[in-house]
């Protein structure tokens, strides 16, 4: 890989529908993580953090400035995503490659 194809192919993160709670969400992942990187495309917004990216309710209802019901309100604008995505009542990760299962 070269140029830019090798610097995003380990990024990891959600693709969100623009507007508000994009926004909120947005700014959850910039104060959450490290060297994130936000491709706006116009009608969505691309974001990828290298290997793990993670976001959690209270980040976003700090950022959206009201409850935010998790993790519905974020399926709701959230159209695609790159990784592994874990989900439950309180945060979000999306991480590079697979996850091994704890058997």
């Amino acid at each position: 890989m070269t140029g830019d194809a090798a610097e995003i192919y380990d990024r990891v993160g959600p693709v969100l529908q623009t507007g508000t709670v994009a926004n909120a969400i947005v700014a959850a992942i910039k104060d959450l993580n490290q060297d994130v990187l936000v491709v706006d495309r116009g009608a969505y917004v691309r974001v990828l953090v290298p290997q793990r990216c993670v976001v959690t309710r209270s980040a976003i209802e700090k950022h959206l400035g009201r409850p935010f019901r998790f993790p519905g309100e974020l399926e709701t604008v959230m159209s695609a995503f790159k990784g592994t995505l874990k989900l439950n009542q309180d945060d979000a990760a999306w991480q590079f490659g697979r996850t091994r299962s704890s058997t």
